[in-house]
């Protein structure tokens, strides 16, 4: 299992916004071999910004990486450059193998 995750630091103001725009969106994660689950997450308030993660789960880190080499993945990603001012900088990403999953 590989779980691939973005960090963005957003604005309080934005913060509504930034959540539109993530639940309003066209997903082809579904698409994907190797898709497991996604989770969009809203983290703590601190000096008038919030933290988000995008939380991804896959079979695999190949599947992953097929994923951002694919048709779906650009096209998910878009608009993403129209979209950067609702966040502060470049998301933060990072990936993570699993050592242990108890479920």
């Amino acid at each position: 299992m590989y779980i691939a995750m973005n960090r963005f630091t957003v604005l309080s103001e934005n913060a509504e916004a930034f959540e539109a725009l993530w639940l309003g969106r066209d997903s082809h994660l579904k698409e994907m071999e190797g898709f497991v689950e996604f989770h969009m997450l809203r983290g703590p308030e601190k000096d008038g910004k919030v933290l988000f993660a995008s939380h991804t789960v896959w079979a695999s880190e190949e599947a992953f990486r097929n994923w951002t080499r694919s048709d779906a993945f650009r096209a998910s990603h878009k608009s993403a450059g129209t979209t950067a001012k609702l966040h502060e900088g470049a998301p933060v990403f990072e990936g993570f193998s699993t050592i242990q999953h108890i479920a």
